[in-house]
């Protein structure tokens, strides 16, 4: 992990170099724009990891206003970076091919500054859509009936995944979340892991706890740890969760009222955060009463087949956010068999939702967040 991270970080400081120095270039030779706009770079670029990291040791105003800085800087460093890569495309392509005459090029040279301050003006636009488009969470509904029969014959599943509750997802967003589930009158509530971004101080803080509290559901509250939980203490954070009310299955099963089991795995990265690996499906899912259908939780959508194999009727899964921001999407595509969405692998229904919340900016472009509202029906009441 500290491998990853170093080269995170390296992959950082080249690409705000690169966004810098040819921002650098568009502006005036000797020109207090060119100062002015050295130091607001390296501000911005070193804002988020200074916020992330302060708030571990001075929870403050200051912490707070790094990491929201940082964050949108995370959305526009992107598109800054897609920016300039498409300009020094395109005046590579005009070298190769000289389609455009000398003088339109020369003068296009004098007047680049503009071309700056138009790529600013622009990444602006999509950062306050964003922005909005994140800020409030879709529903959509999917019905899906099982091979194995339910007691009541129907159960109303509201599942609400990747909220990170932290510095920039507060209490705002955590009781509308809150009152758009409730509003969705559930059966059962699942919440398929990253509910907490990192570290605990700013949940504390804010009292994020007893929002979730507020939830109202027949059969309770269910979480399992997602890879967030685990990186800013998965103990702590698991603890915090069961006092506020919502019950972390940890590589453990519980069986409802109307027959369901639901089976919760611990995130893959416990073995890289804890030094341990959580168990294996097969033990998981041993000593499970085959007549009643089996619903998993588990928090990255990888190994489908596996499950599907094992007989589980239903996962769910997030953590991909399907990119979070275009084109990250692309990315997220070719990493996961499913990056978002609805799919049957055999006999087992697989369901990845984009998060209700956000990691980093708060900001979706190319996707929205979602709250899902699962109806499960037995065979015999489709």
């Amino acid at each position: 992990m500290v491998l990853f991270f170093l080269v995170a970080l390296a992959i950082l400081a080249l690409v705000n170099f690169y966004i810098c120095f040819r921002g650098w270039q568009a502006l005036p030779p000797h020109s207090l724009w060119r100062t002015g706009f050295l130091v607001a770079i390296l501000f911005f670029s070193l804002s988020f990891v200074a916020g992330r990291l302060l708030e571990r040791v001075w929870l403050s105003p200051v912490s707070e206003a790094l990491a929201w800085i940082g964050s949108y800087w995370l959305a526009a460093m992107l598109y800054f970076f897609l920016a300039v890569l498409a300009i020094d495309i395109l005046r590579l392509l005009l070298l190769i091919f000289p389609v455009v005459p000398e003088n339109v090029l020369e003068a296009v040279r004098r007047e680049r500054h503009w071309i700056l301050v138009g790529t600013v003006g622009l990444v602006a636009l999509l950062l306050v859509a964003g922005h909005l488009n994140a800020a409030f969470p879709r529903v959509r509904e999917l019905d899906l009936t099982l091979e194995r029969p339910l007691r009541e014959g129907r159960l109303r599943v509201v599942v609400a995944s990747d909220i990170h509750l932290g510095t920039i997802i507060g209490r705002q967003r955590c009781d509308r979340i809150v009152q758009t589930i409730n509003r969705l009158e559930p059966d059962l509530v699942l919440l398929p892991g990253d509910v907490v971004d990192e570290d605990l101080g700013p949940v504390i803080r804010e009292n994020l706890g007893e929002s979730l509290r507020a939830i109202k559901a027949r059969y309770g509250v269910f979480a399992v740890t997602g890879n967030h939980e685990y990186i800013g203490g998965a103990d702590e954070a698991c603890r915090y969760l069961e006092e506020h009310g919502i019950r972390v299955l940890r590589d453990s099963v519980v069986t409802l009222p109307d027959g369901l089991q639901i089976v919760g795995r611990e995130d893959r990265a416990m073995r890289q955060f804890a030094g341990r690996a959580r168990k294996s499906l097969n033990d998981l899912l041993s000593g499970l009463d085959s007549s009643k259908p089996v619903l998993m939780m588990d928090h990255q959508p990888f190994q489908l087949e596996e499950v599907s194999r094992a007989g589980v009727d239903v996962q769910l899964s997030g953590h991909t956010h399907h990119g979070q921001i275009w084109p990250l999407n692309y990315i997220t595509g070719a990493m996961y068999e499913i990056s978002r969405g609805y799919r049957r692998i055999g006999r087992t229904h697989f369901y990845v939702s984009s998060g209700a919340g956000t990691w980093g900016p708060p900001v979706r472009l190319g996707n929205t967040p979602e709250i899902v509202v699962l109806t499960l029906h037995s065979p015999e009441h489709p």
